[in-house]
């Protein structure tokens, strides 16, 4: 598959870049895993001077073997003397730069957490010492997610206020999904294009997974989703053990929860029997795996509030792989699969509300949008859109099936909403997968 995509993060680090050239940039890459940063920085030094350090879970004097070979081979230079800890190394590339200029990515960074601590103290002393005369291009970029933030943004960290760029890659977007749909499978259909957004959420390396193997249409992903050895059976787990760590099994129960709208603490805390704030809080702001929503225009202090699993693909797996992995371990994938085509209409409704939030969040019309409901979720409205400027409050119900859009009931259950907005142009509209 070709590079999709990241104009704006290419041309972020092209002047990064030049900025290193006159003096020493570090900056650090963060984002999910699968999500295609290490692409991402590949592609941003093509045709220039850089180093690729990979910090696998190793002995740090064979790790520095391998980083030695790198620089000997890259930048042609005969290292004399011994060079067994990364601090070695990484004060001769310093130094080194300070004469030539080249762009170093360290890959799998927070991987030195368990290699060797004190390696991030290290080079804190070292790039303070050798930043301003150095001419270094730093790139760190690592897959957990957690573990990234906390080396470069908790102020206790050796490594605190060093970076000088910090660059979230996110998932693709709606149209560049499109645009892959169109070069690959012209001729999809809007459930095509759903699932495959519900499954990959545009995460770069499920889309890149399903397009090699030539899977587009709603039963081909589901049925690829549901083979013998399929990626995705694990992927839930594999990309969050390493984040939750020992404390794993509350973590993975509450996002079970949510995905299977179970979203509010009081509903979770009664099934579980635990208080769940703590988790929350940390699922919320430090791994960024979920967002709490109120109803768009409640008040700040306002306790009504649901929480949702922000990755389209960790909702998925939770809400059907996770739930139903008795049936996955003994390998009954059919079951699986029988119960995902079951459920798909009612579960891929609310996908499909996400889908034109997003939709209209991208094309800039709006100063707000969001959703609405009241206590015990009477009079829900899928999304609510104001423009403040032009004076202009749009009502939307969303529905898979056009012939089910109730425009009377919405306009009745919006009246609450309207009556604060006596001199705006009100807007009712239905969106249904033929308007996607």
């Amino acid at each position: 598959m070709r590079f999709y995509n990241r104009e704006n993060e290419l041309a972020l680090l092209q002047k990064i870049e030049q900025q290193s050239q006159q003096t020493a940039q570090m900056t650090f890459v963060v984002g999910r895993r699968r999500i295609g940063k290490t692409s991402l920085l590949h592609k941003s030094v093509e045709g220039k001077v850089s180093l690729y350090f990979f910090v696998a879970r190793k002995n740090e004097a064979l790790l520095c073997e391998e980083f030695l070979e790198e620089i000997k081979q890259t930048l042609s230079k005969d290292i004399y003397g011994s060079f067994r800890t990364f601090k070695d190394i990484f004060g001769y590339l310093l130094e080194l730069s300070k004469t030539i200029h080249f762009t170093l990515i360290i890959d799998e960074f927070q991987e030195f957490n368990s290699v060797n601590p004190a390696v991030y103290s290290e080079m804190q002393h070292l790039w303070d010492k050798n930043k301003a005369e150095s001419k270094i291009n730093l790139l760190f970029c690592g897959s957990v997610y957690s573990m990234m933030k906390r080396i470069f943004e908790h102020s206790k960290e050796p490594l605190f206020g060093r970076a000088t760029q910090r660059i979230h890659v996110k998932a693709f977007s709606i149209q560049t999904i499109k645009d892959i749909y169109s070069d690959y499978f012209p001729s999809y259909t809007s459930d095509d294009l759903l699932s495959f957004y519900m499954i990959t959420g545009g995460v770069a390396k499920y889309v890149e997974i399903l397009i090699e193997a030539g899977v587009f249409t709603f039963e081909a992903i589901i049925d690829y989703v549901c083979s013998e050895n399929s990626l995705f059976l694990d992927e839930g787990k594999n990309i969050l053990i390493d984040e939750f760590g020992k404390d794993y099994g509350n973590y993975f129960s509450i996002l079970s929860l949510i995905a299977s709208s179970k979203t509010s603490r009081s509903e979770m805390e009664s099934i579980l029997g635990m208080q769940i704030g703590g988790f929350l809080d940390r699922l919320e702001s430090d791994f960024g795996l979920i967002s709490r929503v109120k109803p768009i225009f409640s008040k700040p202090n306002s306790r009504t509030l649901k929480y949702y699993i922000n990755d389209n693909f960790l909702n998925f797996w939770f809400r059907f792989i996770y739930k139903y992995r008795s049936a996955v371990e003994i390998g009954n994938l059919a079951y699986l699969k029988e119960i995902i085509t079951r459920d798909y209409a009612m579960y891929s409704g609310r996908i499909l509300e996400k889908y034109f939030i997003e939709k209209m969040s991208k094309e800039g019309n709006f100063s707000a949008i969001g959703t609405y409901w009241e206590k015990s979720n009477q009079n829900e409205i899928d999304i609510v859109a104001i423009n403040e400027l032009e004076k202009r409050l749009v009502f939307v119900e969303v529905k898979r099936n056009p012939e089910k859009i109730n425009m009377e009931g919405l306009i009745k259950k919006a009246q609450v909403l309207i009556q604060n907005y006596n001199d705006y142009a009100i807007e009712y509209k239905g969106l249904s997968l033929q308007d996607m």
